[in-house]
């Protein structure tokens, strides 16, 4: 559950220092250069507009790979996903993160462009239910 507060404090908790410490410096280097706080912040304000311009996108693409990533690797150590499919979940949960990203500036739904910080958020739910239905898939077949 702390890699969901910030990528590397799973890791620092399982005793991976080194691991988490990487993890955590990525973190910062994404956030700083993609300017990830500010769109934060302008998202929750509903200044959508202003939060795609100030997006460095070629840095926030980064983003949801080393995010769920590090959930996954944290998870990993701590003993959880015994089996060899657990990481279906977060790779096609970062993934439609990644998608939802790339259209993020231009997609309307209900008539309103979402913008990098809400489109992508929409995505986890059907990169969550396709990565555990793929799981649950293959683990039935073999």
């Amino acid at each position: 559950m702390w890699s969901i507060a910030l990528p590397g404090f799973g890791q620092f908790l399982n005793g991976k220092y080194f691991k988490g410490a990487v993890l955590l410096i990525l973190e910062f280097l994404i956030n700083v250069q993609a300017n990830f706080n500010q769109i934060i912040l302008l998202s929750f304000h509903g200044e959508i507009g202003e939060a795609i311009k100030q997006a460095n996108y070629q840095w926030l693409m980064f983003y949801p790979c080393l995010y769920f990533f590090s959930m996954w690797d944290a998870v990993k150590d701590a003993g959880g996903g015994k089996d060899s499919n657990s990481y279906l979940p977060y790779v096609f949960t970062a993934f439609f993160v990644t998608v939802g990203l790339t259209f993020s500036s231009n997609l309307t739904i209900f008539g309103m462009v979402l913008g990098p910080v809400w489109l992508p958020m929409l995505f986890v739910f059907p990169g969550v239910i396709i990565g555990l239905i793929v799981k649950k898939s293959l683990n039935k077949t073999f």
